[in-house]
């Protein structure tokens, strides 16, 4: 059904090709990273640019992050899928491409979200786990304007769902990505304190004063590290040529602050 009301509004498109115009074009020379909005600095931009760039190369999927002033009267789902469709996102043949959309929050007018997925890309970024990380980790940081944080820890959440590090269910399980830190500053708590009492107490050892559960949960692992989010660096990037797909079907998701 979302397939078919998505193809209709394309064909309202075609019939008014004006509206198309209020789609800006990718920036020149073609750019994964379009700020628009002037919400990152040169040095941000560059950083992203870099480890979207490296990913493309490596796997061919093409993630770009649009920031714009203005929607231009458009929901963000379909100035999203617009504009995916206009510059070609994704490889051809594949349609392995995301949109990260980002509408600041200026004065009284609410910012906003999206993350778009062409139809090669729906069924590793469903859409309600697209709507859990722009829930989770893009509108904490924005809320903060910290555009470049939430933008990134977004990017590094979606290609490690991409690179198969752990799947959506396991995302979607994981609530609190502090969850592992919390644990080990507990655990190493535990042993010091067992370890303080064994001292004042002949034959006491700190396996022992140890709960059982604790033991056995440190022999599992959870998602994985939540480190490793910001990358460092700048430079000029060459060589890319911009999309050749820009198959959307209507996945993905999106939210407000």
């Amino acid at each position: 059904m979302k397939k078919l009301l998505y193809t209709i509004l394309w064909l309202l498109v075609l019939i008014v090709p004006g509206k198309a115009q209020d789609i800006p074009d990718p920036m020149s020379p073609p750019r994964l990273v379009n700020d628009f909005a002037g919400i990152l600095t040169p040095d941000e931009q560059n950083t992203l640019e870099q480890k979207l760039r490296a990913y493309n190369d490596s796997t061919s999927t093409q993630i770009y992050v649009v920031t714009v002033k203005d929607l231009n009267g458009y929901e963000p789902s379909d100035f999203a899928f617009r504009l995916g469709e206009k510059w070609g996102v994704g490889q051809k043949g594949k349609n392995n491409g995301i949109v990260i959309l980002i509408k600041p929050k200026i004065g009284n007018d609410k910012g906003r979200a999206f993350i778009a997925t062409g139809y090669g890309m729906e069924e590793v970024i469903p859409d309600a786990i697209a709507r859990q990380i722009v829930d989770n980790e893009m509108i904490p940081y924005f809320k903060e304007n910290s555009y470049y944080k939430g933008i990134d820890t977004a990017i590094k959440v979606i290609i490690d769902l991409a690179s198969g590090l752990y799947t959506a269910e396991e995302y979607s399980k994981d609530e609190s990505p502090w969850g592992g830190i919390i644990f080990l500053i507990i655990f190493f708590g535990i042993i010091i304190l067992s370890a303080r009492r064994g001292n004042r107490m002949q034959g006491g050892s700190i396996g022992r004063n140890i709960p059982f559960w604790l033991l056995m949960s440190s022999m599992g692992g959870g998602r994985g590290s939540s480190f490793g989010h910001f990358s460092s660096g700048s430079g000029s990037f060459g060589g890319f040529s911009g999309g050749g797909g820009g198959s959307f079907g209507g996945g993905g998701a999106g939210g407000s602050w």
